[in-house]
């Protein structure tokens, strides 16, 4: 009796559901919360399918999840609690981009908060390294790997690349202290499946929608520096970094090649061009500070910042509020040259 009324309560996933599932709404993870595994549901969710690789990746790997979903609890708890999971590169790959990607959005979003660098930045990539570490049956001590990420990040400080080196020490914790699940998602109620992963959603593009809504110039400015300092590191290897260029700009290809190909990738770059128009709240304080007009040309904007500096320097004009003057007058200077740096487009 008591195994029929488990086989009644635990409802056999099929192959065929998992497959529909995956072809309709394979990117957004309604395949895996069908078969219960939510944390690689939400990653789904977090990155269109793994960034679209995973999400095809996973055509031939469904029979195994459908497999592993219909496993029987008595089976769960036979597995010895001792012996870890094995290590597979493609999580390990996985964890690293991830991190990376949720770092990324992270100084998008995020970059105006206090301590930034120190606190911000580092739980970002530690949660991103920790969704991957815990897709399937597998988890890891998520305190460890936001300790290793708490003690990486002020070796870094300030870089821009600096989820990279975060990511990758939060991976190599995340896979020394991998284990094994101890109750499996399916075993819940899906109401409050569903809330938790509305929730962690949420958490997820609220900061990066503001920042795109209302800040856009700048997240594309920060979207290019990242991308050129990310192809700057392949500079001995022109071949690889050609590689990688066309690996990166591949989401925009395939946006032009599905609405029509070359007349709306011409939409696409004069409405590039009308974004980069509109200036940030910043720059326009700066314009203020330095007493511009919008229509500033970088010569004109040279020339204000050395006469304000010459009449602000504190050798010249000694005081603590002339020294906050000249900290001000130099960091509008440096926003404005950050708008007009040549080639951040091709």
């Amino acid at each position: 009796m008591q195994g029929l009324s488990h086989g009644v309560h635990r409802m056999v996933k099929s192959v065929m559901v998992a497959y529909a599932l995956w072809a309709v709404g394979g990117p957004v993870g309604l395949h895996h919360l069908y078969l219960g595994r939510d944390s690689h549901a939400l990653l789904w969710m977090l990155t269109l399918g793994g960034f679209g690789f995973g999400w095809v990746r996973e055509f031939i790997r469904i029979p195994a999840y459908v497999s592993e979903a219909n496993q029987d609890a008595d089976k769960e708890r036979k597995r010895p609690p001792m012996v870890p999971p094995s290590i597979g590169p493609v999580r390990f790959a996985g964890q690293v981009c991830v991190g990376i990607y949720f770092g990324t959005v992270a100084l998008i979003g995020l970059n105006s908060l206090r301590f930034f660098y120190l606190i911000v930045l580092p739980l970002c990539v530690g949660a991103g390294v920790h969704l991957v570490s815990s897709v399937g049956q597998q988890t890891s001590d998520l305190q460890k790997t936001l300790t290793a990420c708490l003690i990486t990040s002020p070796i870094f400080y300030g870089s821009t690349l600096s989820p990279l080196p975060i990511s990758l020490a939060a991976s190599v914790t995340a896979a020394q202290h991998r284990r094994f699940k101890r109750t499996p998602a399916s075993t819940q109620e899906l109401g409050p499946r569903l809330y938790r992963l509305g929730l962690a959603w949420l958490a997820f593009s609220a900061p990066l929608g503001y920042c795109i809504f209302h800040n856009t110039t700048a997240t594309l400015y920060y979207l290019s520096d990242c991308v050129a300092a990310l192809l700057d590191i392949f500079w001995f290897l022109p071949w690889l970094r050609n590689v990688f260029e066309y690996i990166l700009l591949m989401p925009y290809r395939i946006l032009c090649a599905l609405t029509g190909g070359g007349y709306y990738e011409e939409a696409w770059r004069k409405m590039l061009e009308i974004l980069l128009k509109e200036y940030t709240v910043r720059e326009r304080e700066a314009l203020q500070i330095l007493s511009l007009e919008a229509e500033a040309s970088l010569e004109e904007i040279t020339r204000s910042y050395r006469e304000l500096a010459k009449t602000w320097h504190p050798d010249h004009n000694p005081g603590k509020d002339a020294e906050a003057m000249f900290v001000k007058i130099n960091e509008a200077y440096e926003v404005l040259l950050q708008r007009h740096r040549p080639h951040r487009f091709k």
